[in-house]
């Protein structure tokens, strides 16, 4: 294997224009994974996908040789609200959500908790597990839901292996094998969990509470922000807190291997200068290692 030959790396990639344009802009990185959004993520409308929209995704898909492609879900998804209206508008548009996956033949579709604003985090978990098996009973399908790992800013729920695995066991168990886990190791490390200095410590505890089985994907970012810091801001590999240690170990872990690995790290003017150097250096720490 080459350093740009295709592998478990991947970004987010623009979906404007029509998710039909996503896979080649993954082809021009040199990637055979991507993520996207299914419709703008800061709207409520909730649009569909045809069928010649599904079929025009899936050709573009095995023309550029695309082996994982998922999702994220709408910012303004809030299944852990306490507020029944919003909570409501949440599931709807989450359900809203897996339709288009499904519909599409994603492998998965990435989603944050949310927050308890009541200050009831537990409560919190219990609202996010209703609206996740709602939408997973109303949605037939192989799409994948992972919870991500959050940074814990706020009355943010999903900031502890803990929480998330509170999540899953509320799911029953006939939606509970379609449910994973995203770890963002940005996210991770502001939320306290130290990639840096305690790598190994870090992965045990994570398989001991969650179980490496439901690794779905890893979101590759450096943080601006030091470990514990509460804060969400993605940086370039290397450039941030983390350095490029933590993802040399990440890109030479056999356990980790075969997780799809999605960069979401800052673009600037130019995406895909930005993405191919990202994933070229991820490369050279694999070679390096």
């Amino acid at each position: 294997m080459t350093s740009e030959s295709p592998d478990e790396l991947g970004a987010h990639v623009s979906a404007e224009g029509g998710v039909p344009n996503a896979p080649a802009r993954a082809a021009a990185i040199g990637a055979a994974v991507l993520q996207l959004f299914t419709k703008q993520p800061s709207r409520w409308a909730e649009p569909e996908i045809d069928d010649e929209t599904a079929r025009a995704f899936a050709a573009a898909r095995r023309e550029h040789g695309i082996d994982v492609a998922g999702a994220h879900d709408s910012y303004l998804i809030n299944l852990s609200s306490p507020d029944r209206r919003l909570w409501r508008m949440s599931q709807r548009s989450f359900e809203a959500e897996l339709r288009r996956c499904t519909t599409l033949g994603l492998d998965f579709l990435v989603t944050h908790p949310g927050n308890a604003t009541d200050g009831d985090p537990e409560a919190g978990i219990e609202r996010n597990a209703k609206g996740v098996t709602e939408s997973l009973t109303a949605v037939d399908g192989p799409t994948r839901v992972l919870l991500e790992l959050t940074a814990g800013s706020g009355t943010s729920v999903g900031a502890t292996f803990e929480n998330l695995r509170g999540i899953i066991d509320r799911i029953p168990e006939e939606q509970r094998g379609r449910v994973g886990v995203c770890f963002d190791t940005c996210h991770g490390y502001s939320a306290g969990y130290d990639l840096v200095c305690d790598y190994e410590g870090v992965w045990t505890r994570f398989d001991e509470i969650i179980g490496l089985a439901r690794l779905g994907l890893i979101h590759l970012n450096d943080s601006k922000h030091p470990l514990g810091s509460r804060k969400d801001r993605h940086e370039t590999i290397g450039e941030g807190t983390l350095g490029t240690e933590p993802f040399k170990k990440l890109m030479t872990d056999e356990r980790l291997r075969s997780v799809p690995k999605i960069l979401e790290t800052p673009k600037g003017d130019e995406p895909v200068q930005s993405d191919r150097a990202n994933l070229a250096l991820l490369r050279r720490l694999r070679a390096d290692g």
